[in-house]
């Protein structure tokens, strides 16, 4: 008997499902339709997502590029609490100004200080990042975003450490 009323329900459910799809086939024909065609779905998932690069504003004259002397700076091992700082060299490699239009850091704890003034072509500027660990412990990777006038718009610079937990008192 509980066989029996068990696909007695599935059977009056997929009825029901059945009945309320009845009015939309010709919906579903026509996004299948127009799925042919060339144009992007509106809700379509770019093929490499990037939300970070989304944000990013597009720059508004011309561009140029920049070549930083390393992307990536591991301060080693160090105790909880500890500040540090590493200054990251860059050289505006291309033919027009350069504009960091911003830099920001991952948190809180990664402070970026980057140039105001526009880096001519040729020069070189400096981005300073400091890194307070306090209340941050074991391995730790934090990330400068910073946005400019260069193609592609935006540039990520990294920092890491090892934190070693302070000791509980």
């Amino acid at each position: 008997m509980r066989f029996s009323i068990t696909t007695l329900t599935l059977a009056t459910l997929l009825a029901g499902f059945t009945a309320c799809n009845d009015g939309g086939s010709d919906v579903t024909a026509k996004a299948i339709e127009s799925s042919e065609t060339t144009e992007t779905p509106v809700n379509a998932k770019p093929e490499k997502y990037d939300p970070a690069k989304a944000q990013a504003d597009e720059p508004a004259g011309p561009t140029t590029t920049m070549v930083f002397d390393t992307y990536e700076h591991d301060f080693g091992t160090m105790d909880e609490g500890d500040a540090v700082t590493h200054i990251f060299k860059f050289t505006n490699t291309g033919s027009e100004p350069l504009i960091l239009d911003k830099c920001k850091g991952s948190c809180g704890c990664t402070v970026p200080q980057c140039p105001k003034e526009p880096i001519a072509p040729g020069a070189s500027g400096e981005i300073e990042v400091k890194f307070n660990s306090k209340g941050k412990k074991n391995n730790q990777t934090k990330t400068v975003t910073i946005n400019a006038n260069t193609d592609p718009g935006q540039t990520i610079l990294k920092i890491k450490a090892f934190v070693n937990p302070a000791e509980a008192k």
